[in-house]
């Protein structure tokens, strides 16, 4: 180091900033370290070298504020805060009075017909997506798609419990048409326009075992209808029964594979591409966090499905009354009603996402679910049927299956490429309407 007679430096040090660095690590108790030119550095460096000091003081002082401030907020605090969050951050949850109001209708009137209308009203708020933002967007779909279809999955243990095998395997049919259509249609057509300047991608590896799975289970729900109707079965009345419960079990250890297969084997081929992104810095969503944390999720999460337990009850018990009130065929009210109405707030994240260029996450939540449906909660029926000793199976008659069949054809040829626009959207929804139209003017066989 050159310096003057009047201690003024010609030039500074050169690794002026390491070597301050290797100061800070050796200091004093006095916050000074030792070093051999330290007689020579600069008086204005000195000063600028305290202010870092003070100014990493005031940070540090204000990490520690916050820490302390967090770890002294009360219970009473948490659970206000939970609850502003939770209740009033959505303005779907003003919905969620109806469900108390449809109990007590059917206490006072036994109304059916508005006892079911008030029950759908009153499941519309429950699903919840505060757990996606607690993982990457492969988990954050699933979770997502998981806990929305527990309605699902609740209504139908209910049904079978009451006999009513027919609008269990309706209502879960309604629930994988209207998410491939109905769900994926609105999110690419919202998410086209909100994002029309440019091109919304995916991950094409998700979608494309999503489909095979998809086709996977239309052959497990096609092969009993197909036997039934060929009349070919070797024992009459059992064969088709027996085949169900072998196929479904099959369809859990595929299902059972896959996520395996998704989230542990191959997790880097899942990587989305908004994760790609953040890990190469640049994600432009970091932004975001979580309003609440991990465990209150779980513990509303749990609230709430022993909440949708609960209006399902009331809920499968006024379905054929409601039928016969409002003069709509129970095929309706099971395949589009039901699912329309019972997964609206899982349709509205799906939406969210995309219109946010998560493309993935909206994929999880519409084709994520129908393949848990299809794969998990169709042949969990089955299998929960069995042990209730309910001949529930897998012929979802013929009708119903060619509409699967060609659901699925339809929406694994919108995905091959990896792309999505408004005009995917628009034509997936206008699909759906047809759909929609057949089957009110269908007459269920069973009936």
């Amino acid at each position: 180091m050159e310096t003057r007679v009047e201690g003024k430096p010609t030039r500074l040090a050169s690794g002026f900033s390491d070597n301050l660095s290797d100061t800070c690590k050796m200091g004093t108790p006095n916050g000074r370290g030792m070093h051999k030119y330290d007689d020579e550095i600069p008086f204005d460096s000195e000063i600028n070298y305290h202010q870092s000091e003070s100014s990493l003081v005031e940070v540090l002082g204000s990490h520690s504020g916050e820490s302390l401030t967090v770890h002294h907020e009360t219970l009473a605090g948490i659970v206000y805060r939970s609850i502003r969050v939770v209740i009033f951050s959505n303005k779907l949850n003003l919905l969620m009075p109806f469900g108390p109001l449809a109990i007590l209708v059917q206490k006072l009137t036994a109304h059916l017909g508005w006892v079911f209308a008030l029950s759908l009203l009153g499941i519309m708020p429950m699903a919840e997506r505060q757990l996606a933002f607690y993982s990457g967007d492969t988990v954050g779909g699933l979770l997502t798609a998981t806990f929305g279809n527990a309605t699902e999955l609740i209504i139908s243990i209910y049904a079978l419990k009451s006999g009513m095998t027919r609008v269990v395997q309706l209502s879960l049919l309604g629930s994988i048409l209207s998410n491939m259509l109905l769900v994926l249609g609105c999110a690419f057509l919202c998410g086209g326009i909100v994002n029309h300047k440019k091109e919304q991608v995916f991950n094409k590896a998700t979608a494309s075992v999503n489909s095979g799975l998809l086709l996977m289970a239309v052959m497990g729900i096609l092969f009993p209808a197909v036997l039934h109707y060929t009349h070919t079965e070797v024992h009459v009345g059992k064969s088709e029964l027996f085949l169900s419960r072998f196929s479904s079990c099959v369809m859990l250890v595929a299902y059972a594979a896959y996520l395996f297969f998704q989230l542990k084997s191959q997790r880097s081929l899942y990587v989305s591409v908004n994760e790609e992104e953040g890990q190469s810095g640049n994600d432009s969503n970091d932004d975001e966090s979580p309003d609440i944390s991990k465990w209150e999720s779980i513990i509303w999460l749990s609230v709430m499905t022993a909440w949708i337990s609960i209006l399902s009850e009331y809920l499968v018990g006024a379905i054929e009354g409601a039928s016969t009130a409002w003069d709509i065929p129970i095929a309706f009210i099971s395949v589009i009603l039901l699912p329309l109405v019972g997964n609206a707030a899982e349709h509205a994240s799906a939406i969210m996402f995309a219109m946010k260029d998560k493309l993935d996450i909206s994929l999880g939540v519409a084709i994520g679910s129908s393949t848990q449906i299809s794969m998990f909660v169709i042949p969990f029926c089955v299998v929960i049927g069995w042990i209730m000793g309910n001949s529930m199976d897998l012929n979802f008659q013929l009708f119903e299956t060619a509409a699967l069949f060609l659901t699925v054809i339809v929406v694994a040829f919108m995905l091959q490429e990896g792309t999505a626009n408004y005009f995917k959207g628009l034509m997936l929804i206008l699909c759906y309407l047809i759909v929609a139209a057949s089957f009110y003017v269908h007459i269920d066989s069973s009936e």
